[in-house]
């Protein structure tokens, strides 16, 4: 099955390079580019592609905006944010708005196209850097606020509130598996059993939802 892609970047340059790459791929395909959040949204409705790969800072319609639109769509599309951060509160509002990935632009070729599969998969993707600056957002206190009860936590089961901790300490599955002795199937399993039982719709929630209920704290993660 062909994963249908549109690119949205307001430099053609850039948009022509991302394409592509991406039509390289044999089971990815462009099939539309926009230079605005906007121009994206009318081209989501009207491909509905499997994908959409988002810049943040554009004018007109910016990504933000545009990611809250494409992901209120019915059913919704699934979003990749490329990012440089340079401004590290338009990378925060675009994972409460929804956004399923974020990656660095100059991520090397080959990332990005494993990330659109990732997420095309309905899986959601950090890159650990994304990770790293949320943690010391919360330890700067640009994201905060003071920790508040959540009843959902009381659904986990101890292992899954550990595994929980371990995502929002920015580790990948292989890595919870290491640290907790467990295999990387059955974390996989818990991530699932956390993000469902919680009702959130990816990892990315799930490390702002650790943080701000105060399940973990950003001196915890050595900030």
């Amino acid at each position: 099955m062909t994963v249908r892609v549109v690119v949205v970047d307001d430099q053609a340059v850039v948009r022509a390079g991302f394409a592509a790459v991406i039509d390289a791929e044999p089971d990815l395909t462009v099939t539309g580019q926009a230079a605005d959040g906007a121009e994206a949204v009318e081209l989501a409705r009207a491909h509905r592609p499997d994908v959409v790969l988002m810049d943040i800072r554009m004018p007109g319609t910016d990504g933000l905006t545009a990611t809250r639109l494409l992901t209120a769509l019915d059913p919704p599309v699934r979003v990749l944010v490329l990012t440089t951060f340079r401004r590290d509160e338009y990378v925060f509002a675009a994972l409460r708005g929804g956004a399923s990935g974020f990656l660095l632009k100059d991520c090397e070729p080959q990332h990005l196209v494993d990330a659109i599969r990732t997420v095309a998969a309905g899986e959601a993707l950090l890159a650990p850097a994304v990770t790293r600056r949320l943690i010391d957002a919360f330890a700067s206190g640009a994201l905060s606020a003071r920790p508040r009860p959540d009843g959902r936590l009381d659904a986990l089961t101890p292992r899954e509130t550990d595994v929980l901790r371990a995502v929002a300490g920015g580790l990948s599955n292989p890595e919870i598996a290491q640290a907790l002795g467990i295999g990387r199937s059955t974390v996989k399993t818990h991530v699932n059993a956390i993000l469902a039982k919680l009702s959130l719709r990816d990892r990315a929630q799930a490390i702002i939802l650790a943080y701000e209920v105060g399940l973990v704290s950003p001196d915890a993660n050595g900030t």
